[in-house]
């Protein structure tokens, strides 16, 4: 069964000048334009395109990839806006749809906004909605503490940054326990803090206890050692600046110097950490 909106993998049945019929078995032919591809494939071959619906309601086909594809959460910028809605860059020659019945907040030309594709019964036409939470996942999550996720970030708020966890729910990153830069759209691992009762993801950016202490520590070995055998960054040292030189939080620096000192591998002084030797 073909699937819009996705990658399928479809036989050829013919060649024309005009481009190469697919079979889409149940659905009819499925055209992929262009004779550029003439040349690699012939008749039988089995290859793999982008399967979407024109504005006539015909379904085509494309040897390209777009950047996000049906179910799925991308950050997309917009290429124009008019009275049809926002038009978004998504890596083919038509740009997405988000109809401003979609839009959370109307959308500018030129900026970056994170979306969900999905197909619309109403149009049958792949589009995208930045009114994220009527997609979010709303069973119970079963997450982990300390599981690692994928995490795309999609709103600042008063509170951090909330991010949508695997594609699937959303959680939240504390201001508080955040130690670098972030932006809307982006994408980065994450660690899941607590699952609340209210079924609510709290996340972090790094992973805590001793599982993630070994990781951290050739790094403070390997940078200290870089720089002399000494850095001027103690356990009392502002997170900002341990975040800067390490990449981490301040509660996980002090658990790996501590682990570092117990197997005599640093000294730490009051202006900083040494290696020994």
């Amino acid at each position: 069964m073909v699937q819009i909106g996705k990658i399928n993998r479809l036989t050829i049945k013919g060649m024309q000048e005009y481009g190469i019929h697919l079979d889409g078995g149940a659905a009819g032919d499925i055209l992929l334009r262009g004779t550029y591809a003439a040349e690699k494939y012939q008749p039988g071959d089995k290859i793999d395109v982008f399967v979407y619906v024109d504005r006539e309601q015909r379904l085509l086909a494309t040897t390209q990839k777009p950047t996000a594809m049906v179910g799925e959460f991308a950050a997309l910028r917009v290429v124009t806006s008019g009275t049809a809605g926002a038009f978004m860059h998504w890596g083919l020659e038509n740009d997405l749809l988000v109809p401003k019945s979609e839009q959370q907040d109307i959308m500018r030309e030129g900026k970056s906004y994170v979306v969900y594709i999905f197909l619309s019964e109403k149009s049958k036409r792949i589009t995208a909605s930045s009114k994220l939470n009527k997609f979010l996942d709303l069973q119970p999550p079963k997450y982990k503490e300390g599981e690692k996720v994928d995490l795309l970030v999609y709103a600042e708020t008063v509170l951090g940054y909330s991010a949508i966890v695997n594609g699937s729910h959303a959680g939240m990153i504390y201001e508080n326990e955040v130690f670098q830069k972030l932006a809307i759209g982006q994408r980065l691992p994450g660690y899941v803090k607590k699952v609340r009762e209210d079924h609510k993801i709290d996340l972090r950016l790094q992973q805590t206890g001793f599982q993630g202490v070994d990781d951290i520590t050739e790094t403070i070995l390997s940078t200290v050692k870089d720089r002399g055998g000494m850095v001027a960054v103690t356990d009392k040292s502002p997170p900002e600046e341990i975040y800067a030189l390490f990449g981490v939080s301040k509660k996980v620096f002090k658990k790996a110097i501590g682990a570092l000192y117990k197997k005599r591998l640093i000294v730490i002084d009051t202006d900083g950490i040494r290696l020994v030797g």
